[in-house]
């Protein structure tokens, strides 16, 4: 199934009914009076997320969605029916934006919650409504209101716990497929990830946490330079960064300035999250090589580097108890 993060809709509620203009005709009852029901309400659209979806790739070959207009009224004050509303499911972190895409209308972020795009027209009046004292046969009756019509956006952003982030070829793809059981793509060339992955990781039987693989930024990505930094919404959410570098390169800390500086360019507070740093590709690498590296790496971060191998899994273990720390103390502080 393709990954679609990001699709356009047009959507269109339905019309209210008429009400009519009728009168009582019965035997033996002289001044029957006016008896014209009401017009039925016009289905609402509604965007639902729901659990199972991780894509709008539906979108690409359905983008319209029109709700039926209401039942009109009829004699005996008998009420047009109200139409039914269309649900249109999209995956749990979908984001509603006005058609300028600049304008947030919704955040669709946890399961079953649901939001009206377009509101559905209210059904006309009766001439029963407008019976009075004065006016004792109305022939009157209004035309249902009109449903609402626009087009927007839907833009996803996965909801993960934990996220990837580094230069091509760091290592984040074998680092996903070793701890979790996703099969992302994993060559020996740059921009082998094209898609955001997903992966769940279970420390134990209670333990689990969700983990995403954006594809490598290179400098100017924030400016649309290599894939650019669009997928970088897919981690806005995530609680922790897993910041992999990799240890076969010259020189580490100018990598590592790269990506932060990537992060900044953003925005959105991502230079702001909790990060882990990690030197990945540690079994290629001489004890000369690690512990300068390291050094130069610690420098440029200011904090502790783990040093670790996806390939071999050394110290993996480790990196995934600190994330998981990481993310139940952000999930209590909450």
């Amino acid at each position: 199934m393709k990954f679609l993060d990001e699709a356009k809709i047009w959507v269109k509620s339905g019309d209210g009914g008429d009400g009519v203009v009728a009168f009582r005709r019965e035997r033996f009852i002289e001044y029957g009076g006016p008896d014209g029901g009401n017009g039925g309400k016009g289905g609402d659209v509604i965007a639902e997320a729901v659990d199972g979806l991780n894509t709008l790739i539906d979108f690409r070959y359905m983008q319209h969605f029109k709700s039926r207009k209401g039942g009109n009224g009829a004699g005996s004050d008998r009420t047009g029916a109200g139409s039914d509303d269309v649900i249109i499911k999209v995956p749990v972190g979908t984001q509603i934006f006005a058609e300028d895409k600049e304008t947030l209308l919704a955040d669709l972020d946890t399961p079953r919650k649901r939001v009206v795009l377009a509101k559905g027209g209210d059904g006309g009046f009766g001439n029963a409504n407008f019976k009075t004292s004065t006016n004792r046969s109305p022939r009157r009756a209004d035309k249902g209101w009109p449903g609402e019509e626009r087009w927007l956006w839907l833009r996803l952003k996965l909801i993960a716990d934990a996220g990837l982030v580094g230069l091509p070829n760091a290592g984040k793809s074998t680092f996903l497929a070793a701890v979790s059981a996703a099969k992302p793509k994993i060559a020996d060339y740059p921009f082998t990830t094209l898609h955001p992955q997903l992966g769940v990781v279970r420390l134990n039987a209670t333990e689990e946490f969700v983990i995403a693989d954006i594809p490598g930024l290179i400098e100017g990505a924030h400016e649309g330079a290599g894939l650019g930094d669009r997928f970088l919404g897919h981690v806005e959410r995530c609680a922790v960064l897993l910041h992999l570098i990799d240890g076969t390169q010259a020189d580490p800390a100018e990598a590592y300035r790269t990506i932060r500086a990537e992060l900044a360019g953003y925005g959105n507070g991502l230079d702001e999250k909790p990060e882990i740093v990690a030197l990945n590709k540690v079994d290629a690498m001489t004890p000369q090589a690690r512990a300068s590296r390291v050094k130069a790496l610690e420098r440029a971060c200011g904090g502790k580097v783990l040093l670790i191998s996806g390939a071999t899994g050394e110290n993996v273990p480790q990196t995934l108890r600190a994330l998981a720390d990481t993310i139940y103390a952000e999930r209590e502080a909450r």
